[in-house]
């Protein structure tokens, strides 16, 4: 027995050192060296705190780019999604609701223009950006209500949309909060 505890107790005390504290040290110190310095990398407008680069928001006005819909009402302490599958009649049902919703407040769209992502919940609950696909079809409804020409708020989209890494890894994006501060400062501009 002796030959069998001895080495798993040090075993245990080295696994709990590296583990739960070195390990978790690393971490802590690489994300130091990150934007934000490991505490989310926050925006500011107008001199204040207005979110997180990396956290969705919920926006509903129709003189703002709406984001995507969120399982968890953009809680970042519950993040998730609703585990619901395609053939769920409760998910479909909140689709097509999303889908009304969308159209009625976007009547010069049509059902086959809305990017999935605009009536689906990400994983997350959280997700921060659009497609440009998904900001450009919103662009008739804000450019009326704020009486700013569609081709000015397009060059915004345009101007937001980050790129791929390197070209290749990952799909073009918009954050859309930087987009909908985007617009306020256009419409303090003029």
């Amino acid at each position: 027995m002796k030959t069998y505890l001895l080495p798993s107790l040090k075993l245990t005390v080295i696994l709990l050192v590296i583990l739960a504290g070195i390990y978790p040290l690393a971490i802590a110190a690489v994300g130091k060296l990150t934007p934000g310095h490991g505490d989310g990398q926050t925006i500011q407008y107008k001199g204040r705190t207005v979110g997180y680069a990396n956290m969705g928001q919920k926006f509903t006005k129709d003189e703002y780019f709406w984001s995507r819909p969120s399982a968890v009402d953009y809680h970042a302490d519950g993040s998730g999604g609703s585990n619901k599958g395609p053939s769920n009649p409760d998910y479909l049902k909140d689709v097509e609701k999303r889908i009304q919703d969308f159209m009625k407040h976007n009547p010069g769209v049509s059902r086959a223009e809305i990017p999935a992502e605009l009536v689906t919940a990400s994983g997350s609950g959280l997700d921060p950006d659009l497609s440009p696909a998904g900001a450009k079809v919103q662009v008739a409804r804000i450019a009326h209500i704020r009486g700013i020409s569609a081709e000015r708020i397009n060059n915004i989209v345009d101007a937001a949309t980050e790129k791929p890494l390197l070209g290749l890894f990952g799909p073009a994006k918009v954050n859309v909060l930087k987009l909908n501060l985007a617009l306020d400062q256009l419409k303090a501009k003029n």
